[in-house]
């Protein structure tokens, strides 16, 4: 069994987003030029954010104020999924592995949620 994380890099669900935020900067190399401001950088955007949200979120003292990042972090994962569904949609390149990692981070993500809810502290 693991110990607390001191850190949030010690956090799987921070480990999982951040692989999210790689990926998706891997497959957003091969959109279009056209989409370098559109598309591109919306979806690096909310990839980034979901991570970012989960660190700032393990520094707050308070439940709620964790809860708060943490919950900006899925809507910036349900942006993430849209993203993905356009993407395929349009046939910008292959989104298999984000898509499998999107819904790794979810999971986690949420048991993350629930853990902190149902802690004592």
């Amino acid at each position: 069994m693991r110990g607390p994380a001191r850190r949030f890099e010690d956090l799987v669900v921070w480990q999982k987003a951040h692989q999210f935020v790689l990926v998706v900067y891997q497959l957003t190399q091969s959109f279009p030029r056209s989409e370098i401001y559109g598309l591109s950088s919306q979806f690096r955007r909310a990839a980034v954010s979901i991570a970012a949200n989960i660190a700032e979120g393990f520094r707050k003292r308070g439940r709620a104020d964790k809860i708060r990042f943490l919950n900006i972090a899925q809507g910036s994962l349900e942006e993430s999924r849209y993203y993905l569904i356009l993407a395929n949609d349009l046939e910008y390149g292959d989104v298999s592995e984000p898509t499998l990692l999107i819904e790794e981070v979810s999971k986690l993500l949420e048991a993350y949620m629930q853990a902190i809810l149902n802690s004592d502290s």
